[in-house]
């Protein structure tokens, strides 16, 4: 079994940027594949992107691509989500999702992942 925390989240300015975390537990974190969510008020929660167990494949959402980059140092059991250009509409919060997988794959969907952490909240001011 595996626990998530998110931390890094916070109040920026439009334009500004920030680094999420997502710290695990458990020694075989590396060989679960780990994705990026996002919920705003009043909306359902979207995949933001995605990373394979090694780090070797990723995959964003449209919105995300340019300026959001996940990444992994599997020896600190730590997963983050460099955000970039952040807009207003960013506003949300932000959670990591885990799950175990055999095989270099990223997962996209909800109800894919096993896992979950408690959120961190990121606001983007206008």
């Amino acid at each position: 079994q595996v626990q998530l925390v998110e931390s890094g989240g916070g109040l920026v300015q439009a334009g500004g940027s920030l680094r999420l975390s997502c710290a695990a537990s458990g020694r075989t974190f590396r060989t679960y594949s780990t994705g990026w969510f996002r919920q705003a008020p009043g909306k359902e929660r979207e995949f933001v992107a995605a990373i394979s167990w090694s780090g070797s494949s990723t995959y964003y959402a449209d919105s995300m691509k340019g300026r959001f980059t996940v990444s992994r140092d599997n020896a600190k059991n730590t997963v983050y989500l460099q955000m970039n250009s952040l807009k207003p509409e960013d506003t949300a919060v932000y959670y990591c999702a885990a799950k175990y997988v055999a095989r270099q794959v990223v997962l996209t969907t909800l109800r894919e992942y096993a896992y979950w952490g408690q959120g961190t909240q990121v606001t983007v001011s206008s």
